[in-house]
């Protein structure tokens, strides 16, 4: 949230109250039995959270209820939660006149000043240009007001144009200063009212919402200004003596004053109650299901791993010794798997932190106990380097030569079977003949695993990709797998993020944080190449390694050409990068589309070091172990996402060998275009540090906690105000206080937490809560 700091003197009267804020507490009528303890009643009123069936309609019609919509606005609670951007201080404006005085003695803040627009210039070329010889736009404008005039400067924007007539009056708030003697204000917002003098408008601190071409910010002010005067008393679960405890103000006044706040100290308390409020129903949720199926569902208690056991042998055997945080989460997994309700935990860890190794150890554990093991991938793609990277394992391990019975002891390796989509029929019949006879161990596949035509002998654990939509009706489907209990589910996740915030998202799993990288990792240098004379060199860096004997990847965004876009691709690339640029190299070529032989014939090759250089797209993006790859040429870079960034470069450093990862592209470091300043803190922050977890804080900032939700399962909460970043300590907050209060009144049904129960569910799917129950 933005403020504005204080603004010059020239304050104007106050114009009407603000919506009443509530004067008696909600939470605090009581109700009275003879000769029984005083006990308070749940508190009435409008509830913020109903769910669509109990919403209030808003009454509006026509175009005004269209334009509301799109903005996914159709009832009073979702007009109440469409929170203001941010908020602007009109307790004080500024003449013209004051403005002239203010950059004189040096004012360096922002100020607001009310006034019409007296002349609107066109957007016109400038004669400099950028550093990268691009031109640059002016457009100039000029407002005035009683007491003097005011020029306006905008650059390369040419919007304003199109928003503001000659004659229109509006508040503008930005900064002024004095260049060539005149006047000036350069880029300021704007915006456009009908008189300026609406108690909801001016003499307050006043909120700014994300608004369309259809209803201004103005309209929906002056809405939900009225729809607060009308609303009358908002319901407050929270019981009251917790609330004072806790120092917050009541959900009503939160929800006035986030709107309509007598000053900045009421936005940051409003803001805090009802970020509390969103966390704390969100973590109620997640622990009550946590709890109800440690109490109430049947697992499979797998033997804990003696030292000659299975899962040890094979840590035993391993070429290279486990970090500390892998033998921590191996601990985890062991200790969760002998228990008699089934294990739901999440391992999450950097790039190259052996996160596949420890799933590996989950799949042992159950088949040395006579289980078998599913890992699912999101895509076939993922589920083929996965199927490699156990083989590779389990080769180094036990050796290539399976046993067809783990107990005839013919060998120790357990029978592992890949099952897509593109999976031959024959093969296809023999793998699931297999799997239901409980012959193969482990099978390794897609979600199409968990569909009706594939049966478990005896399913003991199953470990999900998290970018697998692994939700209610997945969960129910491996449930019915299990014939011996319901199996346990271990979940990984390539994306790591510190782990206040990942209880926060995966609240109902136990965390293993892998966040040490196995030893002999030398670091990965990476740049970023502007233009073409830095490709060039790139090009140069790249024959320079495969001259000392290592491999290089150059990965494309796009495989084909693209009529939208003039973004390069690998097809293209690969057969220009053989032909003119590396003619005496060897260049290969893998991307999705190819046939699943084709495409592992192409990572062999290279794999092999029969291939020397790598076109690619991001099919390589995950499970590629080639550690003489010792330099990443990533094209178009600022199209790829930031995580997607850091997961390619973990492709190379994974040998001995220092490293190197080039950043493409073709943008204009000093553009004005959408995106591009985002675009530039994304590549600066992969060049900046190759710590997974720095990253992934960047990414959240940037991205906002909707990206990390979307890749839980549907019937979350949704949060609006909460930043996980900015708002750590109120998450502990709130998930100390959930556990604490299941802990105590594990269904809520205490008398004082009813209104909490009833909120918890009507902000999570029914079945989101009661998914995991037996039966």
């Amino acid at each position: 949230m933005s403020h504005t700091d204080a603004i010059a003197p020239g304050r104007l009267p106050d114009i009407g109250p603000p919506p009443a804020k509530s004067t008696r507490d909600p939470g605090a009528s009581l109700v009275s039995e003879p000769m029984a303890e005083v006990v308070e009643a749940p508190s009435k009123g409008l509830e913020i959270y109903a769910p669509q069936r109990r919403r209030i309609p808003l009454r509006v019609t026509g175009k005004r209820a269209e334009a509301l919509g799109k903005l996914g606005i159709a009832s009073v609670q979702d007009l109440l939660q469409h929170y203001p951007r941010y908020h602007v201080d009109r307790t004080q404006l500024s003449t013209i006149r004051e403005l002239g005085r203010l950059a004189g003695q040096g004012h360096d803040g922002d100020v607001t000043v009310h006034a019409k627009v007296v002349k609107m210039g066109r957007p016109f070329t400038m004669r400099t240009k950028t550093k990268t010889g691009k031109s640059r736009t002016m457009l100039k404008a000029t407002i005035g007001d009683e007491t003097g005039r005011l020029e306006i400067v905008w650059f390369n924007q040419e919007w304003p144009a199109r928003a503001l007539s000659e004659g229109n009056v509006a508040f503008f708030y930005g900064r002024i200063g004095v260049y060539g003697g005149k006047l000036q204000m350069t880029a300021p917002r704007f915006e456009l009212v009908r008189t300026g003098r609406e108690p909801f408008n001016v003499g307050r601190v006043i909120p700014v919402y994300p608004a369309s071409a259809d209803i201004t910010t103005d309209g929906l002010r002056k809405l939900i200004w009225e729809t607060l005067e009308g609303a009358g008393e908002i319901m407050d679960p929270l019981p009251s003596d917790l609330r004072l405890r806790l120092g917050y103000m009541t959900r009503g006044d939160a929800v006035r004053s986030i709107h309509f706040p007598d000053d900045k100290d009421d936005v940051l308390k409003a803001r805090r109650r009802i970020v509390f409020d969103e966390i704390f129903s969100l973590q109620l949720g997640l622990v009550f299901r946590k709890k109800r199926l440690e109490r109430t569902v049947e697992g499979i208690s797998h033997p804990t791993p003696a030292p000659d056991s299975l899962p040890e042998s094979f840590i035993s055997a391993l070429p290279f010794e486990l970090t500390g945080a892998q033998r921590k989460a191996c601990a985890e997994v062991a200790s969760d798997m002998a228990k008699s309700f089934p294990m739901h935990r999440l391992v999450e860890g950097e790039v190259g932190s052996g996160k596949t190794v420890v799933a590996l150890y989950a799949c042992l554990i159950a088949i040395a106990g006579g289980s078998q093991a599913a890992l699912m991938a999101p895509t076939e793609v993922l589920a083929e380097q996965h199927f490699l990277t156990v083989k590779e394992l389990l080769d180094r391990a036990f050796g290539e030569h399976e046993g067809a019975n783990l107990f005839a002891g013919t060998s120790n390796r357990p029978v592992v079977r890949l099952l897509t989509g593109s999976t031959p029929a024959a093969q296809r019949s023999e793998i699931v003949a297999g799997v239901a006879s409980g012959d193969i161990d482990l099978v390794i596949g897609t979600h199409a695993l968990i569909q009706d035509s594939v049966d478990f002998a005896r399913l003991g654990v199953a470990v999900v990709d998290e970018q697998h939509r692994f939700g209610v009706h997945q969960r129910k489907s491996l449930r019915d797998k299990g014939s011996m209990g319901e199996p346990d589910i271990l979940v990984m996740t390539a994306t790591p993020i510190p782990r206040t915030l990942a209880v926060t998202i995966y609240g109902d799993l136990d965390v293993s944080v892998l966040d040490e990288l196995p030893a002999g990792r030398k670091p990965i240098t990476t740049t970023i190449a502007f233009g073409e004379e830095q490709r060039g060199d790139a090009y140069e860096v790249i024959r320079g390694q495969v001259a000392a004997g290592h491999q290089a990847f150059i990965v494309y965004a796009l495989r084909d050409e693209s009529n939208k876009t003039e973004l390069r691709n690998a097809k293209a690339e690969a057969v220009r990068l053989a032909a003119d640029i590396f003619q005496d190299l060897r260049v290969g070529l893998v991307h999705g589309d190819m046939k699943s032989q084709d495409k592992e014939a192409a990572m062999s090759a290279f794999r092999d070091g029969v291939t020397q250089i790598l076109v690619a797209t991001t099919v390589v993006e995950v499970g590629v172990d080639v550690p003489n790859a010792t330099v990443m040429l990533i094209e178009d870079a600022e199209r790829f996402g930031l995580a997607q960034l850091h997961q390619l470069r973990g492709r190379i450093g994974r040998g001995g060998h220092a490293s190197h990862c080039i950043l493409a592209t073709d943008l204009d470091p000093e553009g004005e275009e959408e995106g591009t300043a985002t675009a530039f803190e994304r590549l600066e922050a992969v060049a900046g540090t190759t710590d997974g977890f720095e990253l992934a804080t960047v990414d959240l900032r940037q991205r906002g906690e909707g990206q990390l939700f979307g890749a839980r399962q549907s019937g979350m909460p949704q949060l609006k105000l909460t930043r996980v970043l900015e708002h750590q300590d109120v998450i502990k907050q709130a998930r100390d206080l959930a556990v604490q209060m299941l802990d105590e009144d594990p269904e809520l049904t205490a008398y004082e937490h009813i209104a909490l129960r009833r909120e918890m569910r009507d902000r999570f799917e029914d079945v989101a809560l009661d998914v995991i129950q037996s039966g």
